[in-house]
């Protein structure tokens, strides 16, 4: 999978993007893999008590990821990826 970062999210990862080899059949599991790796910042944007942050936004092959399934969205190798942070009425987060 490729994987975008923007913004905040970016400064969270201090990637722009990067690829993603591990296994990840939905993006709840993805989510938390990369929670993992990049740390606690990191997941209080992506997740919020298990189901995807409400200030964040998921794009999966540029679909909302609310309108696929949110945390249950099914994800295959060839995806991408690309998380953003809301642009407004955010919940004033940072990494």
């Amino acid at each position: 999978m490729q994987l975008l970062f923007f913004a905040t999210i970016r400064g969270c990862t201090g990637e722009k993007e990067t690829r993603w080899n591990e296994p990840a059949d939905t993006l709840g599991v993805l989510l938390r893999s990369l929670s993992d790796r990049y740390g606690p910042a990191f997941r209080r944007w992506v997740l919020d008590n298990g189901d995807l942050g409400k200030a964040v936004l998921v794009v999966v092959n540029g679909a909302d990821s609310r309108h696929l399934g949110g945390i249950n969205t099914p994800l295959h190798p060839d995806d991408t990826i690309a998380i953003f942070p809301m642009i407004a009425g955010g919940q004033g987060l940072t990494c």
